[in-house]
Order: C-alpha cells, then sequence, then structure tokens
C-alpha cells in the first residue's frame, strides 16, 4: 500500500500536516527582523546559520485564527528547492511528529467544497494511536488532520512577485 511522510504541526490548536520532503529542518523561534511594507503573511527574515530566511506567517493566507504570541513556536525551514532555491521558513506553534499516512487514510475535499481552499491536499484520517495524547487528556480527541499543499502556497506567492528568486 502506498504512503506518504508528513511532519504533523499545529496552529491555533488545530493539527495540520505537509509533505517531510520539502522540510529542512525545524528551528526553535527566533528574533525575526520585519520587512518593511511587507505583505501580511511575510512576517520578515531572519539570519540562519548565515543564511538570510524569509519567514511566512501562513495562518492569514490560511484563514487560521491564533494567538500573536511568539513564545513558544517552531519555524519549519523549506528545502530552497520547494522555493525556486529561496530560503523559506514556516511559523507554526508547536511540530508534533513525522507521520507514515496511508493513501486509504487521506480523502479528498468533496469537490463542491474545492473553492473552501485551494491550499487542502487533503484530510487525514489519524489512526487512534497517532492521535496526540495531550488531546487525550484535555478530553478534545480529534481524529481529523488538514493535509495543507505547501507547494501550492509557495508557487501562488511566487507567481504574485511576493518572494524573489534568488
Amino acid at each position: 500500500m502506498a504512503t506518504n511522510d508528513v511532519v504533523a504541526f499545529e496552529i491555533g490548536g488545530e493539527r495540520y500536516a505537509m509533505d517531510i520532503q520539502l522540510s529542512r529542518e525545524i528551528v526553535e523561534m527566533m528574533p525575526i527582523t520585519p520587512i518593511p511594507r511587507a505583505p501580511e503573511y511575510i512576517a520578515g527574515i531572519i539570519n540562519l546559520r548565515g543564511e538570510i530566511t524569509t519567514i511566512l506567517n501562513i495562518t492569514n493566507l490560511l484563514g487560521i485564527r491564533r494567538d500573536s504570541e511568539e513564545k513558544g513556536k517552531n519555524i519549519i525551514v523549506l528545502v530552497p528547492e520547494a522555493a525556486n532555491g529561496s530560503n523559506l521558513g514556516i511559523i507554526v506553534d508547536d511540530v508534533q511528529s513525522v507521520l507514515q499516512v496511508d493513501n486509504s487514510d487521506v480523502q479528498q475535499m468533496d469537490t463542491g467544497m474545492a473553492n473552501v481552499n485551494e491550499f487542502i491536499k487533503g484530510i487525514i484520517k489519524l489512526k487512534k494511536d497517532d492521535v496526540d495524547k495531550k488531546q487525550k487528556d484535555i478530553g478534545a480527541e480529534k481524529d481529523l488532520m488538514i493535509w495543507i499543499d505547501v507547494q501550492k502556497i509557495i508557487e501562488k506567492l511566487v507567481n504574485l512577485d511576493a518572494i524573489g528568486n534568488k
């Protein structure tokens, strides 16, 4: 059976996933230098071991509510190939785990709902052992995770000339 490796993360108390092959590394939040007149979804830039990396706040693009507190957050740094050679990172509240998802556990959005969000790759139905223990402890067991198409988000931003190429 075909499987996909995804990295599971949390934004605004909800679980999301992205393709693991797009992820280079995960770093703890560090000071971000704002860019004057940048669109709302560009949080700014960081110096990551000598490389200037643009940090995206995808919550605005996805319409996700979240608190503005940056402490305790993480940055998923993407492989340069994901963004035509640009160094990019995405702010997330928490990185939870890497999961191997069977294709049979991924459901596509209904065609009538396709316009709801063009950046959703699918809905992952989690197995009971994949559900976060922390969520079980608070009585909010969730067995669905939104699989975000990060590649599509980046392509859209590049098409808007929001992120320059090297």
